[in-house]
């Protein structure tokens, strides 16, 4: 099955790639071992090198390509195959859709016990470019260097501004060119790595924690505003000044300039001060005729074109007529319970953090919208009956939990509070069938609709409807 390299080195030969898995990585068998190739597309034939082995699968990187699939294609980015970012770039669009659903499916089928047959198809993101409204880069003087630079046997600048290397939490790959964000993105984050170059501003050093400069946040809107974060960590304020005086000049169409001071042990910023350069403290989104005020700590979908057409199916979804109550748990700051406002009766949302519900109040009043109530906390302690009682059982409930879906205490309160409809979405589908096996007690699933948020990655938003059981 497998021979060894100098080295004991693995090397398995021929393995034929079959499919993808949930969590990208193609997958071959050999013999009666599991293999799952970085990397590698359904319809490869390749030799693969192991980098680790259990008893019944094992994980590897190609060492050779033999035949290629017809489903590969050219990576158009650079940075493709070292970044953390875009891992399927090597696929077809069309190919990573249909993996897409086939994944959601199998989820659902293997950890649900749903019956899929009936799923409409994923809804493809019109753009798979340039699609993200928001990017956050690292400084770092400890910049990852890839094999060409090794073997230049030179000096070079070790500094760096781009992205993590994946599994390497001290490693920075000095991005030139990024696919994800719209201009000003590119423009703006290679001026600042010039300027602070030139300028003698020290990169962020992550092991010792010294430096000036730490990360560069930038956020863009559909209705054309830039907002452009600076975080440092132990600068001089001429320094600062220096910078945000020549982002403020040299791009002029910045309308909200901030700063951060983090000299926290990590890069979070949520219990951070956020100074104002120039320009306002937030920038605006708009959706379907709302506004949403969007600060440099909010939480918004980051692909707004799709999150706009994912709203739209969950709207669908739910088939308001008018005189519905609504319960929007995990609500972010508001977006869907702000957009379905109009369509309904009222809209209770519920979340953990505390500034994202300040920022659904403000885009509620910003939008005129009388007819929502926010309240932040954990949900399965806010959800009680005495909530259900106070604020009246909700004919619809719609839920989008983070990754780790709905703690089993919420499913219960779900299945005590028997509302007629119950729209699901997740960006997971293991948990989110986990949830539905739970639901089935009392619930059917009656429609299934997976919608691809983020083009070249695997990840996957799925929206669920579960109907009450008559």
């Amino acid at each position: 099955m497998s021979r060894r390299k100098p080295g004991t080195v693995t090397i398995v030969p021929n393995v034929h790639i079959i499919d993808i898995a949930e969590e990208g990585k193609g997958v071959g068998k050999a013999d009666e071992l599991v293999i799952f190739v970085d990397k590698a597309v359904p319809g490869d034939v390749v030799d693969v090198r192991l980098t680790k082995k259990k008893k019944n699968f094992a994980e590897a990187i190609i060492d050779q390509l033999h035949e290629k699939s017809a489903l590969r294609t050219d990576p158009f980015c650079p940075h493709f195959g070292t970044c953390g970012g875009c891992k399927w770039q090597h696929m077809g669009y069309d190919a990573q859709l249909k993996f897409k659903q086939k994944n959601v499916e199998a989820a659902l089928q293997r950890l649900g016990k749903i019956d899929t047959s009936e799923t409409e198809p994923i809804l493809g993101s019109e753009k798979n470019r340039y699609y993200r409204n928001k990017l956050e880069f690292t400084f770092s003087n400890k910049r990852w260097l890839e094999k060409t630079d090794v073997e230049r046997d030179q000096d070079f600048d070790m500094n760096a501004l781009g992205f993590h290397v994946p599994l390497r939490f001290d490693k920075i790959l000095d991005i030139e060119h990024c696919y994800l964000q719209d201009e000003p993105s590119n423009s703006i984050r290679n001026a600042v790595r010039k300027y602070a170059l030139e300028n003698d501003l020290s990169f962020y050093d992550l092991r010792n924690h010294e430096g000036v400069l730490r990360n560069l946040i930038i956020r863009t809107s559909s209705t054309g505003e830039v907002m452009v974060a600076v975080v440092f960590a132990y600068p001089e304020q001429i320094q600062v000044d220096g910078l945000m005086a020549f982002l403020k000049n040299e791009f002029p169409q910045i309308t909200s300039l901030l700063y951060i001071v983090n000299q926290k042990k990590n890069d979070t910023i949520f219990d951070q001060d956020v100074m104002v350069f120039s320009g306002r403290d937030h920038i605006f989104e708009e959706m379907d005729g709302i506004r949403f005020k969007i600060g440099v700590k909010s939480f918004y979908q980051t692909n707004s074109e799709q999150a706009f057409e994912l709203y739209k199916i969950t709207r669908d979804f739910a088939g308001f007529k008018g005189d519905e109550l609504v319960y929007d748990l995990y609500t972010g700051a508001g977006t869907i319970a702000n957009f379905i406002a109009k369509n309904v009766k009222q809209v209770v949302g519920v979340e953990y953090v505390p500034t994202a519900i300040e920022d659904a109040k403000f885009n509620s009043a910003l939008n005129g919208i009388d007819n929502t109530i926010f309240y932040a906390g954990d949900m399965k302690d806010i959800l009680t009956s005495e909530f259900i009682l106070a604020h009246g059982k909700p004919d619809v409930v719609i839920t989008d939990p983070p990754r780790a879906g709905m703690h089993a205490d919420v499913v219960q309160r779900l299945l005590e509070m028997e509302s007629e409809k119950i729209v699901y979405v997740s960006c997971n589908a293991a948990t989110q069938a986990r949830d539905l096996e739970l639901l089935k007690e009392k619930y059917d699933v009656v429609r299934i609709k997976p919608v691809d948020m983020f083009p070249h990655t695997q990840h996957v938003e799925n929206v669920v409807l579960l109907r009450f059981k008559a």
